[in-house]
Protein backbone atom coordinates (compact mmCIF):
# COMPACT_ATOMS: atom_id res chain seq x y z
CA UNK A 1 0.00 0.00 0.00
CA UNK A 2 1.14 3.50 -0.58
CA UNK A 3 2.24 5.67 2.38
CA UNK A 4 0.26 8.82 2.75
CA UNK A 5 1.66 9.14 6.60
CA UNK A 6 -2.13 9.88 7.41
CA UNK A 7 -2.60 8.15 11.15
CA UNK A 8 -5.17 8.81 13.78
CA UNK A 9 -5.14 8.30 17.25
CA UNK A 10 -6.40 5.03 17.88
CA UNK A 11 -6.51 3.86 14.40
CA UNK A 12 -3.50 1.75 12.51
CA UNK A 13 0.05 2.85 11.95
CA UNK A 14 1.12 3.94 8.53
CA UNK A 15 4.66 2.42 6.95
CA UNK A 16 7.04 3.84 4.52
CA UNK A 17 9.46 0.89 2.84
CA UNK A 18 12.68 2.43 1.98
CA UNK A 19 14.93 0.13 0.56
CA UNK A 20 16.91 0.43 3.59
CA UNK A 21 14.88 1.99 6.38
CA UNK A 22 11.41 0.73 7.35
CA UNK A 23 9.43 3.83 8.89
CA UNK A 24 6.52 3.03 10.82
CA UNK A 25 4.73 6.07 11.61
CA UNK A 26 1.57 6.15 14.69
CA UNK A 27 -0.48 8.76 16.68
CA UNK A 28 -0.56 8.57 20.31
CA UNK A 29 -2.20 10.15 23.01
CA UNK A 30 -4.50 13.08 23.57
CA UNK A 31 -2.05 15.89 21.91
CA UNK A 32 -2.07 13.64 18.74
CA UNK A 33 1.65 13.04 19.11
CA UNK A 34 3.35 11.20 16.25
CA UNK A 35 5.83 8.37 16.94
CA UNK A 36 7.93 6.50 14.66
CA UNK A 37 9.81 3.30 14.80
CA UNK A 38 12.73 2.79 12.64
CA UNK A 39 13.93 0.02 11.92
CA UNK A 40 17.19 -0.95 9.42
CA UNK A 41 16.00 -3.58 6.96
CA UNK A 42 19.80 -5.04 6.77
CA UNK A 43 19.71 -5.89 10.88
CA UNK A 44 16.61 -5.51 12.00
CA UNK A 45 17.64 -3.17 14.88
CA UNK A 46 14.76 -0.78 15.69
CA UNK A 47 14.71 3.08 17.09
CA UNK A 48 12.07 4.67 18.70
CA UNK A 49 11.25 8.52 18.27
CA UNK A 50 9.35 10.27 20.78
CA UNK A 51 7.97 7.77 23.38
CA UNK A 52 5.10 10.56 23.45
CA UNK A 53 2.09 8.61 24.98
CA UNK A 54 0.61 5.00 25.54
CA UNK A 55 3.37 2.69 26.53
CA UNK A 56 1.06 -0.42 25.67
CA UNK A 57 0.58 1.02 22.19
CA UNK A 58 4.20 1.83 21.23
CA UNK A 59 5.42 -1.48 22.91
CA UNK A 60 2.79 -3.20 20.87
CA UNK A 61 4.14 -1.89 17.50
CA UNK A 62 7.62 -2.25 18.38
CA UNK A 63 7.21 -6.04 19.17
CA UNK A 64 9.26 -8.88 20.33
CA UNK A 65 12.21 -7.44 18.70
CA UNK A 66 12.50 -4.76 21.17
CA UNK A 67 14.29 -0.92 20.20
CA UNK A 68 17.78 -0.29 20.76
CA UNK A 69 17.59 3.62 21.26
CA UNK A 70 14.98 5.89 21.77
CA UNK A 71 15.05 9.59 20.90
CA UNK A 72 13.64 12.43 22.71
CA UNK A 73 13.12 15.40 20.39
CA UNK A 74 12.33 18.02 22.63
CA UNK A 75 11.40 18.41 26.39
CA UNK A 76 8.02 18.82 26.27
CA UNK A 77 6.08 16.48 28.20
CA UNK A 78 3.52 15.12 25.24
CA UNK A 79 6.70 13.68 24.06
CA UNK A 80 7.85 11.64 26.86
CA UNK A 81 4.90 10.58 28.26
CA UNK A 82 5.76 6.84 27.69
CA UNK A 83 9.77 7.45 27.55
CA UNK A 84 10.05 5.81 31.37
CA UNK A 85 8.19 2.89 30.52
CA UNK A 86 9.36 1.85 27.42
CA UNK A 87 12.69 2.35 28.55
CA UNK A 88 11.86 -0.08 31.31
CA UNK A 89 10.56 -2.35 29.00
CA UNK A 90 13.26 -2.21 26.37
CA UNK A 91 16.14 -1.28 27.72
CA UNK A 92 16.74 1.23 25.18
CA UNK A 93 19.51 3.76 24.92
CA UNK A 94 18.18 7.49 25.73
CA UNK A 95 19.10 10.20 23.19
CA UNK A 96 17.88 13.62 23.06
CA UNK A 97 19.72 17.47 22.57
CA UNK A 98 22.08 18.43 25.03
CA UNK A 99 19.89 21.79 26.03
CA UNK A 100 16.61 19.66 26.52
CA UNK A 101 18.05 17.10 28.32
CA UNK A 102 17.68 17.95 31.90
CA UNK A 103 13.68 18.81 31.23
CA UNK A 104 13.09 15.59 30.33
CA UNK A 105 12.60 13.30 33.78
CA UNK A 106 14.19 10.46 32.60
CA UNK A 107 17.99 9.85 32.45
CA UNK A 108 19.94 10.72 28.69
CA UNK A 109 22.17 7.96 28.41
CA UNK A 110 23.69 10.44 25.26
CA UNK A 111 23.60 14.04 24.53
CA UNK A 112 22.83 15.12 21.01
CA UNK A 113 24.23 18.12 19.40
CA UNK A 114 24.58 19.69 16.17
CA UNK A 115 25.81 17.26 13.42
CA UNK A 116 25.94 14.38 15.46
CA UNK A 117 25.31 10.94 14.09
CA UNK A 118 23.17 8.73 15.28
CA UNK A 119 22.89 4.81 14.16
CA UNK A 120 20.14 2.31 13.83
CA UNK A 121 21.39 -1.10 12.21
CA UNK A 122 23.41 0.27 9.15
CA UNK A 123 21.49 3.61 8.75
CA UNK A 124 22.83 6.66 9.47
CA UNK A 125 20.91 9.58 10.87
CA UNK A 126 22.21 13.32 11.46
CA UNK A 127 20.97 15.54 14.48
CA UNK A 128 20.20 19.24 13.49
CA UNK A 129 20.00 21.32 16.82
CA UNK A 130 16.91 23.56 15.97
CA UNK A 131 16.59 26.72 19.23
CA UNK A 132 12.87 28.45 19.40
CA UNK A 133 10.75 26.15 20.37
CA UNK A 134 12.81 25.03 22.77
CA UNK A 135 16.24 25.46 23.61
CA UNK A 136 17.37 22.09 22.47
CA UNK A 137 15.18 20.90 19.74
CA UNK A 138 16.32 18.30 17.42
CA UNK A 139 15.17 17.08 13.69
CA UNK A 140 17.28 14.06 12.67
CA UNK A 141 17.87 13.82 8.92
CA UNK A 142 18.03 10.50 7.17
CA UNK A 143 20.12 10.92 4.18
CA UNK A 144 18.76 8.35 1.84
CA UNK A 145 21.60 6.69 -0.63
CA UNK A 146 19.02 4.94 -2.71
CA UNK A 147 16.60 8.56 -2.84
CA UNK A 148 15.61 11.96 -1.32
CA UNK A 149 16.02 12.65 1.94
CA UNK A 150 13.50 12.09 5.28
CA UNK A 151 14.06 14.47 8.05
CA UNK A 152 12.17 13.71 11.21
CA UNK A 153 11.31 17.71 12.75
CA UNK A 154 9.72 16.70 15.67
CA UNK A 155 8.18 20.35 16.75
CA UNK A 156 9.83 22.48 14.70
CA UNK A 157 8.50 22.49 11.36
CA UNK A 158 4.78 21.42 10.49
CA UNK A 159 2.92 21.88 7.21
CA UNK A 160 1.79 25.45 7.47
CA UNK A 161 4.42 26.90 9.80
CA UNK A 162 7.28 26.33 11.69
CA UNK A 163 6.79 25.10 15.36
CA UNK A 164 5.11 27.14 18.50
CA UNK A 165 7.57 30.52 19.35
CA UNK A 166 4.77 31.72 22.16
CA UNK A 167 4.86 34.97 20.00
CA UNK A 168 8.26 35.75 21.35
CA UNK A 169 9.97 37.76 18.41
CA UNK A 170 12.90 36.36 19.38
CA UNK A 171 12.24 32.93 19.58
CA UNK A 172 10.94 33.00 16.23
CA UNK A 173 13.78 35.05 14.84
CA UNK A 174 16.08 31.63 15.90
CA UNK A 175 13.74 29.03 15.30
CA UNK A 176 12.83 30.06 11.23
CA UNK A 177 16.95 30.89 10.93
CA UNK A 178 17.47 27.80 12.03
CA UNK A 179 15.14 25.65 9.92
CA UNK A 180 16.01 27.68 6.89
CA UNK A 181 19.76 27.26 7.14
CA UNK A 182 19.44 23.67 8.65
CA UNK A 183 16.53 22.40 6.54
CA UNK A 184 16.16 24.38 3.64
CA UNK A 185 19.53 25.58 2.60
CA UNK A 186 20.44 21.98 3.16
CA UNK A 187 18.26 19.38 1.77
CA UNK A 188 16.09 19.17 -1.70
CA UNK A 189 12.71 20.24 -2.35
CA UNK A 190 11.99 16.26 -2.50
CA UNK A 191 12.69 15.99 1.24
CA UNK A 192 10.13 14.10 3.21
CA UNK A 193 9.19 15.56 6.43
CA UNK A 194 7.72 13.56 9.19
CA UNK A 195 6.19 16.07 12.41
CA UNK A 196 5.58 15.60 15.82
CA UNK A 197 1.92 16.35 15.28
CA UNK A 198 -0.02 15.37 12.31
CA UNK A 199 0.37 14.94 8.59
CA UNK A 200 3.80 14.82 7.13
CA UNK A 201 4.92 17.30 4.52
CA UNK A 202 7.62 18.02 1.69
CA UNK A 203 10.08 20.63 2.13
CA UNK A 204 8.91 21.92 -1.85
CA UNK A 205 5.48 21.63 -0.79
CA UNK A 206 6.07 24.30 2.05
CA UNK A 207 9.26 26.12 0.46
CA UNK A 208 7.44 28.80 -1.15
CA UNK A 209 5.26 30.14 1.89
CA UNK A 210 8.87 31.37 3.77
CA UNK A 211 8.00 34.49 2.86
CA UNK A 212 4.84 34.19 4.40
CA UNK A 213 6.09 32.69 7.82
CA UNK A 214 8.68 35.76 8.15
CA UNK A 215 5.95 38.13 7.59
CA UNK A 216 3.29 36.94 9.88
CA UNK A 217 5.99 36.05 12.62
CA UNK A 218 4.97 33.59 13.56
Amino acid sequence: MTYSGQVTVGGPADVHELRDLMITKIAVGPMDNNAYLLRCRATDEQLLIDAANDAQTLLGTIGADGIASVVTTHQHGDHWQALAQVVAATGARTYAGREDAPGIPVPTDTLVDDGDTLRVGRVTLTARHLVGHTPGSIALVYDDPHGHPHVFTGDCLFPGGVGNTRKDPEAFARLIHDVETKIFDALPDETWVYPGHGDDTTLGTERPHLPEWHARGW
